[in-house]
């Protein structure tokens, strides 16, 4: 979604102009998913390219988009570049956005996510509540959308604040069963890198605004250098199911997605 992380909050996420959308959620837990049918190339564009140190406590805040089929790309390029320009911002670390590489999960259909991060939540309450923000929101996100989500939570020692262009990033929102122990799950989740070598950065906590989350309250967000280390990821099956298999009786469905983080500008063609 952009060219700096941003950690915000939509005002179709939350707050008097949320948007309420339902979709049903029921897919089995799992880290590795078969790949769903190629999405529609749009361009993307980037994050902002400086590399910044995290601090010791990073917000992450990451949003799904399922645009319109029938959506012009112009349309979509507007969006992108909408949601982009609003890097400037100083509250905003990094923000990326752009289309995913994969959806992995059959029963929510987004095409595009933005991830952003922040230096607390007071920052991405006032990257949410700026009227930059609130006029991007309006008139070039919802006119063109038929499914939102988004996921925010607090991650601890982030090596850098900005992946490379070219980053793979896996994304997994997990839903709990009432009866699931949530800081079991979380332990399992984050033992996850020293399994998977390929990881070069891993990102874990609850979410903190349930409102906007369908339910979804555990999240994780791992870099790896590229889509060849992601795919490698996959391959080692009998690894993906021994971690599935510790938390499989506590979750109740997951949502994962892939995502390329796009190159700088300059170097960013039209597809």
């Amino acid at each position: 979604m952009v060219e700096k992380v941003v950690r915000q909050r939509y005002p179709f996420e939350g707050g008097n102009e949320m948007l309420r959308l339902r979709t049903p959620v029921s897919h089995p837990f799992s880290l590795a998913f078969s790949a769903s049918r190629q999405l529609r190339k749009v361009q993307a564009r980037p994050f902002r390219s400086s590399i910044r140190m995290a601090s010791a406590k990073t917000v992450e805040h990451v949003v799904l988009f399922k645009v319109k089929e029938e959506t012009e790309a112009s349309k979509v390029s507007e969006m992108l570049n909408g949601l982009g320009s609003l890097v400037s911002m100083d509250t905003v670390l990094h923000l990326s956005v752009g289309p995913l590489l994969r959806n992995r999960s059959s029963s929510l259909t987004f095409t595009h996510m933005l991830h952003s991060r922040y230096k607390s939540k007071e920052d991405l309450q006032a990257y949410s509540a700026h009227p930059s923000h609130i006029t991007v929101v309006k008139e070039n996100v919802l006119p063109i959308i038929d499914d939102i989500m988004a996921v925010d939570w607090i991650a601890d020692g982030l090596g850098s604040l900005v992946p490379p262009p070219g980053s793979a990033v896996r994304v997994s929102f997990l839903k709990l069963k009432e009866d699931a122990a949530g800081d079991e799950v979380l332990g399992v989740v984050r033992g996850i890198p020293e399994s998977f070598k390929q990881i070069s950065e891993f990102s874990v906590g609850e979410n903190f605004s349930p409102g906007r989350a369908k339910g979804f309250s555990i999240a994780s967000l791992a870099v790896f250098p590229g889509p060849t280390e992601l795919e490698a990821l996959d391959s080692n099956q009998e690894l993906v199911n021994y971690h599935k298999d510790k938390v499989r009786d506590q979750i109740e469905s997951v949502v994962v997605v892939d995502y390329v983080v796009p190159p700088p500008p300059a170097q960013n063609a039209s597809l």
